[in-house]
């Protein structure tokens, strides 16, 4: 009787597991975030400092990944890393964090972006609409709209990988989209930007000769 080895099916394409990536990457909160940087930094020169900054050390985080995960291809990712590297506990402590308190988190912020920007397009669906009021605690119409957001798109998960495909397609296109063109915009603004200051010296001498 042969042996049956037990492998992981390649469901995921090029293009399925570079949305994965981007999609971790990028994440809701450059759209949220990057007012509030503005902000304390005081200009946009600075945030883009700051987003080079950030995104030199993601790279370097990337890179590392990648030589860890070619030097144990295992299941687990952060967790095997850490056991290799230190003790069983650390990995330990660390699953635990991950699914008590960082990855809930990461969760509960796309559920909050969600409701945040679908607020702009439905108002009834601001945090400003307050639903019940319990004395303790209000409930808004932010939050129901999160809750639900974050149960569908967990039956979605849990139907199985193509469904959550699609919809990684779907969201992670739609946020490059929109990325780039913020980008194009940008640079269209600072273009005219530049054009008005310098018509602007071009006509100062000429307006003060004719005082």
């Amino acid at each position: 009787m042969a042996e049956q080895t037990n492998t992981f099916k390649p469901t995921l394409g090029l293009f399925d597991a570079t949305m994965v990536v981007a999609g971790s990457m990028i994440g809701s909160g450059i759209f949220i975030v990057s007012a509030d940087i503005t902000r304390n930094v005081g200009s946009a020169g600075w945030l883009i400092a700051v987003w080079l900054i950030t995104g030199f050390m993601t790279l370097t985080a990337a890179l590392s990944y990648g030589e860890l995960s070619a030097m144990f291809p295992k299941a687990g990712g952060q967790y095997v890393y850490l056991k290799e590297a230190f003790n069983p506990l650390a990995g330990f402590l660390y699953g635990w964090s991950f699914f008590a308190v960082i990855q809930t988190a990461t969760i509960a912020a796309v559920g909050v972006a969600f409701s945040k920007f679908a607020a702009y397009l439905i108002p009834a669906l601001s945090e400003k609409n307050i639903i019940a009021d319990l004395g303790f605690i209000t409930i808004s119409a932010a939050q129901i709209v999160s809750i639900l957001l974050i149960i569908l798109l967990t039956a979605i998960n849990t139907k199985g990988i193509e469904g959550g495909k699609l919809i990684q397609r779907v969201f992670t296109s739609a946020k490059l989209l929109a990325l780039f063109g913020l980008i194009v915009f940008g640079f269209f603004m600072v273009k005219q930007s530049f054009g008005q200051k310098t018509g602007k010296q071009v006509l100062q001498p000429y307006n003060s000769k004719k005082m």
